[in-house]
C-alpha cells in the first residue's frame, strides 16, 4: 500500500502524442509528416519545425487545423491524441486579411469564391474572432445592404452573417434599421429560398435578442409567414419561418397572443400548418412545432390558474346553464320572482348535487381550486352546449345509479381537466429539446375542449366499468390518465383518430396491459446479470429467514389429534413444541383449547437423540389408517437413535402444519428443508427484498449485460506530485 502523502508517479513521456500531419493545398512535393507532438511544447515552435521540413518561409501565417474546420489553440490542443490526422494552412489572421482584401477589391467571381471559404470557416470560433476584429462584420453588412449586390454574393454573404453572430460575440443590437428593413424585404418580396432562410433566421435572433424587435413585428404580418410556409419549396424556409413566428409569439403581449391564436385556429391557416407535418421531417422541424403548440395550450394558463370570483355574472350564469341544459327539456328558465326562487332553492340545489357537484348549495365554490380554476367551467359549458345529448345521458346515468357507485360530473370534468393540465404542462415555458407535439391539436379551433369532450365520455364508461365508488375516486384516475397517456403515443393526425384509439383502451385492456408489463419488467430483470448477482448474495439471508420462521413455529407449539388402530380418538389431543434453545422437543396430552407449558409436558425427545424423519407410507403408523390416500401426505415419524425406544408419530391436521413441522425438523437435523411451501415462500421473499432494493432505481432500465468497462486511460497525466 502506498505511503498516505505519497502519488502514482507519472507514466514517462505521456505529453507526448504521435500525429501526421499534411499540408492543406496537397501540393505533390509536399509528403504528409508523421511527427511526435509534445503538449509542453509552444505551438509556434511545433509549427515551424513543420514549415522547415517541408521549406515553407514565414512559419507565422500558418497555423493547424484538425480535420474539420477547428484550428488547434493553445485552449483545444488537449484534442490532440494519438493517429490525429492536422492540416497545417494558413492561420485565422492572414486568411481573414486574404478574404478581406478579395471582398474590398476582386472580381464578382473572386468575391464568391471567398465568400464560399468564409461560409466554411466561419464556424469556428477562432477564425471568426478574427474575422470580426478586422472588422469583416461591417464588410459583410455592407455588402448585404447593397442593393446592387449580386444574387449569389447576397446569398453567401448572408449565410456567413448568420455563421458570424451565432459565437455570440457581438450584440443583435449593433444593428441599424436599415439592415433589418433589408431583411424584411428579402421575406416579402420573390428572393431565393436561399436568401430568404437566412433573412428568416437573422429576424428571428432580432427578435429573441435585440431591443428593436418592434420593428419586425410591424413589418413582419402573419398572413406573410403563412403564405412562405404554403409556398416555400424548401423545408429550411418553412423551418425558420414557423421559429420567427414562434419568437414574435413569444415577445407579443397577451392581447396579441390571443389574437395570433385565434387567427392559427382557423380552418385557413390551420391547413398550412398541418401542410408542414410530415413522416419525414426533421428534429429541429418537430421542435418548431412543440414550441408552437406549447405557446398557444399556454394561453389557457390564464383560465387555468384563475379561481371564479363569486361576483362573476358570466360565469355564474355558465352554472346555471349546466343546470337548465340538464334538467330542463326546452333549456329555456323563466325568471321567477323573489318567492318563485325560494320555492325553487330546495330542488336547485338537489340538481347541482345531480351534476356532481360537492357544494351543491354555491357550485361556484368548486371552482376555487386552481388549477383547474375557471377553465375546468369553459370545458364543461363546451360539452354541454356542444355534444347535449352526451352530456344530459351523462348527468342522467348517474342520477340513476345508487349514491356510491355514481359518477359525479362535477367533481370529475374538475379532476379530469386538472389532469390534462399535467399531461400537456400547461403553462409551462417551451423546453430547448423539446420535440413533442400532437397534430391533434392543429386540427380544430378549440382543440383542448374537444380532447376534454372524448376524455369525459370515457372516465363515465371506465368509473361503470371498474363498479367504482367515490372512494374509488383516486384508481379510477389513475386508469383514466394511463388510457390517455397510451392513446396520445404515437401522435395521433387527429382527434377522431384519439377518440377511436382510447376507445380501444378499455379498463380489462389496461388491466391485462399493467400485468403483462409487470410480468415482463419482472422476467427481464430477474435475468439482467446485476440481479442475478443480487439474488445469489441475498439468498442465504431469505434461507435462514425461512428456517427461523420455521423454528419459531416449532417453539409455539402445535395441537395435534390422538389416533389409535388407525382411527382417530374423539376428544383426545397431544401436544407438541420445541424448547427456545432448539434442543429437545416437550410433548404430552392436552385438552381442546388449553395451550400447555413446556414444564406441564412431561415427555421429551432430545433433538440429538432423532435418527432421521420419515413421511407418508414410510411412517409405521400409517399402515394402520383406513383412509390412506387421505391421510398419507399428511403423515411423519420421528426415529429416535435407540431401537427400543418408540417412533413419535403424527398426523397433521393440514398441509400448511404438515409442510411447516417437516421444514422445522430437517432445519433441526441440519437437512434442507423440502417443501413446496418453503420454495414459495422463499420465492416470495426473495421477489419482495429484490424490488424493496432497487426502489431507488424505479424509471431506470437495467440491462440485461453490465457496462462496459472503459479503456485506461492513454495516459495518466492526472496523477502527479502536487
Amino acid at each position: 500500500m502506498l505511503p498516505k502523502h505519497s502519488k502514482m508517479p507519472a507514466i514517462k513521456d505521456s505529453h507526448i502524442v504521435k500525429i501526421a500531419v499534411e499540408y492543406v493545398d496537397n501540393t505533390p512535393q509536399m509528403y504528409p509528416q508523421l511527427i511526435e507532438f509534445d503538449q509542453r511544447q509552444p505551438l509556434g515552435a511545433i509549427i515551424q519545425n513543420l514549415c522547415s521540413s517541408w521549406g515553407i518561409p514565414d512559419a507565422e501565417s500558418y497555423a493547424l487545423q484538425f480535420d474539420g474546420i477547428n484550428y488547434v489553440t493553445e485552449k483545444n490542443r488537449n484534442e490532440v491524441k494519438n493517429g490525429t490526422v492536422l492540416k497545417l494552412r494558413f492561420s485565422p489572421s492572414k486568411t481573414t486579411n486574404d478574404i478581406l482584401e478579395k471582398l474590398r477589391s476582386g472580381t464578382e467571381d473572386e468575391k464568391v469564391a471567398e465568400l464560399k471559404e468564409l461560409q466554411v470557416l466561419s464556424a469556428d470560433n477562432t477564425f471568426a474572432l478574427e474575422f470580426i476584429k478586422e472588422q469583416g462584420l461591417r464588410l459583410i453588412i455592407a455588402l448585404i445592404e447593397d442593393g446592387q449586390c449580386e444574387e449569389r454574393i447576397l446569398e453567401l454573404a448572408l449565410c456567413s452573417f448568420v455563421q458570424l453572430m451565432e459565437h455570440g460575440t457581438i450584440s443583435w443590437d449593433i444593428l441599424e434599421p436599415s439592415f433589418i428593413m433589408r431583411n424584411v424585404a428579402f421575406i416579402n418580396g420573390s428572393s431565393k429560398p436561399e436568401i430568404i432562410q437566412s433573412a428568416l433566421s437573422i429576424l428571428e435572433n432580432i427578435v429573441q435578442s435585440s431591443n428593436k424587435y418592434a420593428l419586425v413585428e410591424k413589418e413582419i404580418t402573419l398572413e406573410t409567414l403563412l403564405k412562405l410556409l404554403r409556398d416555400a419549396t424548401r423545408t429550411q424556409v418553412q423551418q425558420n419561418a414557423i421559429a420567427l413566428l414562434n419568437a414574435l409569439f413569444i415577445k407579443a403581449d397577451d392581447g396579441k397572443r390571443r389574437m395570433l391564436a385565434a387567427t392559427l385556429g382557423s380552418k385557413q391557416y390551420r391547413s398550412v400548418i398541418n401542410s408542414v407535418i410530415t413522416p419525414t421531417m426533421g428534429a429541429e422541424m418537430a421542435h418548431q412545432l412543440y414550441v408552437l403548440q406549447t405557446l398557444t395550450l399556454g394561453l389557457l394558463e390564464q383560465r387555468m390558474k384563475t379561481a371564479m370570483d363569486v361576483q362573476d355574472q358570466d360565469a355564474q350564469e355558465k352554472i346555471k346553464e349546466l343546470r337548465r341544459i340538464a334538467f330542463e327539456a326546452d333549456g329555456i328558465e323563466p325568471m321567477p320572482d323573489v318567492t318563485a326562487r325560494r320555492q325553487h332553492g330546495s330542488s336547485y340545489s338537489s340538481h347541482y348535487k345531480k351534476l356532481g357537484f360537492k357544494c351543491d348549495i354555491n357550485p361556484a365554490q368548486d371552482f376555487f381550486e386552481t388549477p383547474p380554476g375557471t377553465l375546468a367551467l369553459d370545458c364543461m359549458i363546451y360539452f354541454a352546449r356542444n355534444y347535449t345529448q352526451s352530456y344530459t345521458k351523462v348527468v342522467h346515468e348517474n342520477s340513476c345509479r345508487a349514491d356510491e357507485h355514481e359518477c359525479p360530473f362535477g367533481r370529475t370534468s374538475i379532476e379530469l381537466v386538472k389532469v390534462l393540465c399535467d399531461i400537456f404542462r400547461i403553462g409551462e415555458s417551451p423546453s430547448e429539446q423539446g420535440q413533442e407535439f400532437y397534430p391533434m391539436f392543429f386540427t380544430h379551433d378549440h382543440p383542448f375542449e374537444e380532447f376534454f369532450c372524448i376524455c369525459i365520455v370515457v372516465l363515465n364508461k371506465t368509473w361503470k366499468d371498474m363498479r367504482a365508488t367515490t372512494e374509488d375516486f383516486v384508481k379510477v384516475f389513475s386508469v383514466v390518465r394511463e388510457q390517455i397517456v397510451r392513446s396520445i403515443v404515437g401522435r395521433p393526425a387527429s382527434l377522431e383518430d384519439f377518440k377511436a384509439k382510447i376507445h380501444t383502451f378499455t379498463y380489462n385492456t389496461i388491466t391485462t396491459l399493467r400485468q403483462q408489463e409487470r410480468t415482463s419488467r419482472e422476467e427481464c430483470e430477474s435475468t439482467a446479470s446485476a440481479i442475478v448477482s443480487l439474488k445469489k448474495k441475498i439468498t442465504p439471508e431469505i434461507r435462514a429467514l425461512i428456517k427461523e420462521q420455521r423454528l419459531g413455529y416449532l417453539i409455539v407449539g402445535t395441537r395435534f389429534c390422538k389416533y389409535s388402530g388407525g382411527k382417530r380418538e374423539r376428544d383426545k389431543y397431544w401436544y407438541v413444541r420445541l424448547s427456545p434453545n432448539h434442543k429437545v422437543i416437550h410433548y404430552g396430552d392436552c385438552d381442546e383449547k388449553t395451550v400447555p407449558t413446556l414444564e406441564e409436558l412431561s415427555n421429551k425427545l432430545p433433538v440429538i437423540d432423532i435418527r432421521q424423519m420419515l413421511v407418508g407410507k414410510e411412517c409405521p403408523h400409517m399402515k394402520e389408517m383406513r383412509s390412506k390416500k387421505a391421510s398419507t401426505p399428511l403423515g411423519f415419524s420421528l426415529v429416535p437413535e435407540s431401537s427400543e425406544q418408540p417412533t413419535l408419530d403424527f398426523i397433521a391436521p393440514d398441509e400448511a402444519t404438515f409442510n411447516y413441522w417437516t421444514d422445522g425438523i430437517n432445519a433441526l437435523l441440519g437437512q434442507p428443508m423440502t417443501s413446496k411451501q418453503q420454495e414459495e415462500d422463499f420465492e416470495t421473499l426473495l421477489s419482495m427484498e429484490i424490488k424493496l432494493r432497487l426502489l431507488d432505481t424505479e424509471g431506470v432500465d437495467i440491462s440485461k449485460d453490465p457496462p462496459a468497462i472503459p479503456p485506461e486511460p492513454e495516459n495518466y497525466d492526472f496523477c502527479f506530485d502536487s
